[in-house]
């Protein structure tokens, strides 16, 4: 895929201006609670985590006080130095690591040990226009039967129909399964759920949809049946500006081979994880 340059679409927001503008949005407050607590049921007890797109520190702050050990990397500078002070006693207590570095050095380096979840919150996923090698990466240095929870912005959203670009892009969603439109750090992504499951494949394998928002009722806790294409799974949702997709690590023998500069993926001019631009 390839996209023309375009005008950025909105100034780059990070650090505490970032942090700041999530507090005020009660939907994005909500979200954020939402997907940890999906965090906190899926992760055993003192797991390994890792926060990919971590932003500020919230996150990683959040869940080392609940007994994980958490690795995190973002490629922004300046959220990477909010980080480091937000989570400075964690950081020194060695139950919180962060990785800064370009895209291409994230992909590129050979961690040790073996990652039980990964987490990625707030739509990093959308800055990345090829998942493939990303999923690649993570399958090297997940746990066998290890996960990954992302958030994702959903393209069935409601709220977006009332802007032009959502329905000048509607036949590319349906055609391909995937838009691009401009974005402060990056060409924000999205797709559906069907794009993102076989952008996984063959190292992981779609467990689980659920909505981007607290549940409602306790059987929405189990996620959303998608398979059988029922309309109040969709209608759901529709409702909301994420969804949080659950994928579980396949034993595959595949692999991983990548030619430095020859894959596809947007951030190869250092846009990628965090995506408080990619709201819209």
């Amino acid at each position: 895929m390839h996209h023309a340059p375009q005008k950025m679409a909105r100034r780059l927001v990070t650090g505490a201006q970032y942090v700041a503008q999530l507090a005020r949005r009660e939907s994005d407050v909500r979200a954020r609670a939402a997907f940890r607590g999906l965090v906190l049921r899926i992760a055993e007890p003192g797991a390994r985590l890792f926060d990919f797109g971590c932003g500020p520190g919230m996150d990683a702050r959040f869940y080392a006080e609940r007994g994980f050990e958490v690795h995190a990397y973002d490629v922004d500078p300046e959220q990477c130095d909010y980080f480091t002070s937000e989570c400075h006693d964690l950081i020194e207590a060695g139950r919180v690591t962060l990785e800064r570095g370009g895209y291409d050095d994230f992909l590129a380096r050979h961690r040790s040990g073996r990652v039980d979840l990964v987490t990625a919150n707030f739509a990093p996923l959308n800055l990345i226009e090829d998942l493939h090698e990303l999923f690649a990466a993570f399958h090297e240095f997940t746990a066998p039967g290890g996960r990954v929870l992302a958030s994702v912005l959903s393209p069935y959203f409601v709220g977006d129909l009332r802007y032009p670009w959502w329905w000048r892009n509607l036949k590319a969603l349906k055609r391909s399964g995937h838009f691009s439109v401009p974005g402060a750090q990056a060409p924000i992504c999205r797709r559906r759920v069907a794009d993102f499951a076989a952008q996984s494949v063959p190292y992981f394998a779609l467990e689980n949809v659920f909505p981007g928002l607290p549940e409602r009722r306790v059987r929405e806790a189990d996620g959303l049946r998608l398979g059988g294409g029922t309309r109040r799974a969709w209608l759901r949702l529709a409702a909301c500006r994420f969804m949080f997709l659950l994928f579980t690590r396949r034993q595959t023998s595949v692999s991983r081979q990548r030619v430095c500069g020859a894959s596809s993926v947007s951030s190869r001019n250092e846009a990628c994880p965090r995506a408080n631009e990619a709201r819209r």
